[in-house]
């Protein structure tokens, strides 16, 4: 599943991020431990600090890792967004539609 997580640093992140911190080794390391990937990782200007394109297997291993970002203290905010293959939900939506009464 490909996900793109967004993230704030906080203060003291940014100290580190400013002292030198490779954050491409330490997101390719947390990649590497979870067994998924990080197509890109983009530091931006507005509400979040930086954006990652990750790629992992399932939700468990996106979920552990997010928990695992948000516990480390070094985010004021982190999400994520899943990418979702639209054209399957809609046939799902569709199926549903056609089989659900509303009620009154």
């Amino acid at each position: 599943m490909k996900v793109i997580l967004m993230a704030k640093y906080a203060p003291n992140a940014l100290k580190g991020l400013i002292g030198g911190s490779d954050r491409h080794a330490a997101v390719k390391a947390l990649m590497d431990a979870i067994g998924g990937t990080a197509d890109s990782i983009v530091f931006t200007r507005g509400e979040y600090d930086v954006v990652v394109n990750i790629e992992v297997s399932d939700q468990v291993k996106l979920l552990g890792l997010v928990l695992a970002i948000k516990a480390s203290g070094a985010f004021e905010k982190a999400e994520y967004l899943e990418e979702i293959e639209i054209e399957k939900v809609i046939e799902v939506a569709r199926k549903a539609a056609q089989s659900y009464s509303p009620a009154g």
